[in-house]
């Protein structure tokens, strides 16, 4: 099963790169994504059933195969203000890594009369990046041998497969589990997780890779008269540690360096309205980060290396609809609303994860191509509608009454956009 991850892993990782709802991605698939995420009781497609609700794949009844591929670009523009014997000094920096590639694969089975319904998934559901260039007028980019960090960069993955069972109890009632496997990549530079040297800084990480293992488990009703519901809970996923092989700026061998970061345990809710020509959804999560190793840990260590990110829990609400009303040509809109994990007090620490985005809109459509064949688009948008801000902070100003070494009359402050085009066929046997 490694090697399967792996394999997997070395194909599909190389061109994830989103932040979304903290660093989870908001929906899977053209289709999801064009309802906002919302799928928790609104099984629309295989991969938003697959990814929010392991019971409501047996709202289908043949076999899909559904493949997606989307450019994916975000623009997180950086801020910062550090205090100077001459006053303050400021400067801005943006992002350059440019456009990446987001796929998704996905296959249900499904047969008329019969209770038992299978799925399989390889979705990226999770992932963040930075490209900050060195700067010679932005306190945080500047060169680390004149205090700031440099180039600030990181590339963080992960790739869920699923393996998907349903049992139809009743007519109107299902249930459905899905044991979860895991293979995530992590490079940082520099990395902050590593104690500094007195002489050399901090080092720069190789890319660490970890396993993890979890479930999700669903329930789905569907009244038969219009109204849908369901819930489902998704484990935390349990992963191993990452193991960087750390290099210093002039070449010289780092102190490896192990970190654990799992992935948090979600709960979702959701009502779903199918009439006519309409179908409508809505979700609602809840992320618990305050339970998750890497997450929940925030600070300095005793060696001035950073313990982790520090967020908090957050609140994700999707909506979205679909009109049938066209021939052979359903239309789409979602939106997803994400409360911040970020505080102000710990900002600084987030500044390889600029991961915040408050508001996604999303438009989307399909298109019949014949009775095997369904094409299927979607733009997104998703703004943070506004600046994640909190002072620099310094392991050396670390005191009792200033935890984090908060440095007086400084800032770093961080804002982004994401946009993306998505396509996906489904193709029914």
């Amino acid at each position: 099963m490694k090697k399967l991850l792996v394999t997997l892993g070395l194909g599909i990782l190389p061109f994830m790169v989103m932040a979304q709802a903290g660093h989870i991605m908001q929906g899977i698939g053209a289709t999801n994504m064009s309802m906002g995420g919302a799928a928790t009781a609104q099984p629309v497609d295989i991969n938003g059933a697959l990814q929010w609700n392991p019971a409501a794949i047996s709202a289908f009844d043949k076999r899909i195969l559904s493949v997606n591929a989307g450019l994916f670009f975000s623009s997180p523009v950086l801020y910062s203000t550090a205090p100077t014997p001459g006053g303050p000094m400021s400067g801005v920096t943006k992002d350059d890594r440019g456009v990446s590639v987001m796929p998704a694969l996905a296959m249900v089975w499904g047969k008329k009369n019969s209770k038992h319904h299978f799925g399989v998934s390889a979705f990226g559901i999770s992932g963040f990046g930075v490209t900050f260039p060195e700067s010679n007028s932005n306190p945080i980019n500047m060169p680390q041998s004149m205090g700031g960090f440099g180039r600030i960069q990181s590339d963080y993955q992960l790739l869920q497969v699923g393996l998907t069972y349903a049992y139809q109890v009743t007519e109107q009632l299902s249930v459905g589990l899905a044991p979860t496997l895991n293979y995530a990549s992590l490079k940082l530079a520099p990395n902050p997780l590593s104690s500094p040297s007195p002489t050399r800084g901090y080092p720069v990480s190789d890319k660490g890779t970890a396993f993890g293992i979890g479930a999700q488990f669903g329930v789905f009703y569907n009244s038969g008269m219009g109204i849908k519901l369901g819930a489902s809970y998704k484990t935390p996923q349990s992963f191993s540690s990452f193991d960087f092989e750390n290099t210093y700026l002039d070449g010289s061998n780092a102190p490896n360096v192990k970190f654990k970061m799992n992935y948090p345990a979600i709960i979702s809710a959701g009502i779903g309205y199918s009439k006519h020509k309409f179908d409508a959804a809505l979700d609602y999560r809840f992320v618990n980060y305050t339970g998750t190793a890497g997450f929940k840990e925030k600070g300095w260590t005793n060696t001035a290396s950073v313990a982790g990110f520090g967020w908090k829990n957050i609140s994700i609400i999707s909506a979205g609809i679909q009109y049938k009303g066209i021939n052979k040509f359903p239309i789409r809109a979602g939106y997803t609303y994400s409360s911040n994990p970020i505080s102000s007090e710990l900002a600084f620490f987030s500044t390889p994860a600029t991961a915040v985005i408050k508001h996604a809109f999303q438009f989307g459509f399909g298109y019949e191509l014949n009775e095997r064949f369904n094409l299927n688009a979607v733009y997104h948008h998703g703004t943070s509608d506004g600046l994640t801000s909190g002072p620099l902070l310094s392991p050396m100003m670390k005191s009792p009454d200033n935890p984090y070494g908060a440095i007086p009359g400084s800032n770093v402050s961080y804002k982004m956009t994401t946009d993306m085009v998505m396509i996906g066929i489904n193709y029914s046997f």
